[in-house]
């Protein structure tokens, strides 16, 4: 992918109740989207795993449900250097997108972010992070159910992974939450990029992304987690 760029984006007209429910039971993150079952378009080819990120960058690994909504806030933040959307915590190789996505690979959506650390830290990447997910729900995380929509922190060192467990803490300890933090602090492994016509959903397709967005209460959930800090920028 190349390094994400901020746009302006208008804004989009209310939709209806009903048309977004319609729109959330027929269409789940990624189904009926190009190269998907129900689509007419040939699936992309992976183009295997990721390796290490450019001398001087760091590289930050998350799974909070549907890749597309985890997208946008990363890409907002200066010294984030790009996003890529794809596959990680499962054993088989060069997955895809209807493979990851039957819950059987072992696989979870998630967000790999190559980023600057002179110009942004990982506890400020974890910060955003965290206000972007529903850290008390396994095994799902808004409409969407699954292990492929585990909430996880992937770290890439024994400092982030420190750091992931100490933000745990203290969040818990905070009592904001409803509930006990479900979410996984694991290695990472190999990082498989999803189909390309997953890259920037939400610039690609922006009417769709809004619907499947609003029709999953990701904000609505979001915003009754963490008040004000919802979205974590």
């Amino acid at each position: 992918m190349t390094p994400s760029h901020h746009r302006n984006r208008s804004r989009r007209p209310s939709l209806s109740a009903p048309l977004i429910a319609l729109l959330v039971l027929v269409a789940a993150c990624g189904a009926g989207a190009p190269g998907t079952p129900g689509s007419s378009a040939a699936a992309d080819t992976g183009s295997g795993a990721l390796g290490d990120p450019p001398p001087g960058m760091a590289v930050a690994t998350f799974a909070g449900g549907c890749f597309w909504c985890m997208e946008p806030p990363f890409d907002k933040i200066d010294g984030v250097v790009s996003t890529t959307s794809g596959y990680t915590g499962g054993s088989e190789k060069n997955p895809t997108y209807e493979e990851v996505s039957s819950g059987t690979t072992g696989h979870a959506e998630s967000m790999r972010i190559v980023y600057d650390p002179k110009k942004v830290t990982y506890a400020e990447l974890l910060d955003v992070y965290w206000h972007n997910t529903d850290p008390t729900q396994a095994n799902a995380q808004f409409c969407d159910h699954g292990t492929q929509y585990r909430p996880a922190i992937f770290y890439h060192d024994e400092e982030q992974k420190r750091l992931a467990e100490e933000s745990k803490a203290e969040i818990a300890a905070s009592g904001i939450l409803p509930g006990p933090i479900v979410t996984q602090i694991v290695p990472a492994g190999d990082f498989w990029p999803a189909e390309e016509y997953h890259q920037d959903f939400y610039e690609k397709n922006p009417i769709r992304y809004k619907f499947y967005r609003t029709g999953c209460g990701r904000d609505a959930r979001l915003k009754e987690l963490w008040g004000d800090a919802a979205g974590g920028h």
